[in-house]
């Protein structure tokens, strides 16, 4: 019997890499740079998954479009140059991703895509570094969608590959990340390692420890 498409969609930080710290320094170089008291570390978390525009307008509510547009300049700077420095230890893979990525790319009915708040320029240069070309057959990035938790980045994959919304799963860290597919209407998991707590992801349809729990959790959702 021929077994239906599934599509499996992963974010990208506090998902797949450990890049909190690129992340806080990067935003503390940023305010730094523009003589702004620097966010407290947990406020910049709570903000990973959403594009930078939304990102900077919650950490510095009170500063002018202008001045947020530039504390946006002045993260990609400190960012790019960062990843240029560091390369793949400047967001490492989490323990078990790539087995996992591997493990699931294997399945011929199941095809692997990115839904993520980084720019093109910033995932493209990731999945280079990590050797993750040929994993993932579609990529939606910031520069062309709303901000999380707006569902257009699911609804662009979905229609990408032809794959309907009980056909697919979203798999985050943040509630952005739920909400998200949750207004796309497609099953979410939640990871319990990333930047948002467990008790966020209430909108997922399970949350998973490790990465050897997803392949069974993707079985109970299509069963």
């Amino acid at each position: 019997m021929i077994q239906p498409l599934h599509l499996i969609l992963f974010d990208v930080d506090g998902t797949l890499v450990d890049s909190q710290a690129a992340i806080v320094g990067s935003m503390t170089a940023a305010f730094d740079a523009l003589s702004l008291p620097v966010p407290a570390r947990a406020d910049i978390l709570s903000i990973v998954g959403l594009s930078l525009p939304q990102a900077m307008a919650r950490l510095a509510p009170g500063q002018s479009e202008t001045t947020q547009a530039r504390l946006v300049e002045a993260y990609k700077q400190s960012y790019h140059a960062t990843r240029l420095a560091l390369g793949e230890a400047h967001s490492p893979l989490y323990p078990g991703a790539r087995e996992m990525l591997e493990q699931l790319h294997a399945v011929p009915h199941y095809l692997l895509g990115v839904a993520t708040g980084k720019s093109k320029r910033g995932l493209d240069a990731l999945i280079e570094v990590h050797g993750l070309e040929c994993i993932f057959v579609t990529r939606q990035v910031a520069d062309h969608h709303p901000s999380k938790p707006h569902p257009s980045m699911i609804e662009t994959a979905l229609a990408e590959t032809g794959t309907a919304p009980g056909g697919a799963v979203m798999i985050g860290d943040t509630s952005y990340d739920m909400e998200m597919a949750a207004a796309a209407g497609v099953a979410g998991i939640g990871v319990s390692w990333g930047y948002h707590p467990p008790h966020a992801l209430d909108r997922a349809s399970c949350i998973i420890d490790d990465f050897t729990q997803l392949p069974p959790a993707l079985t109970q959702i299509w069963m």
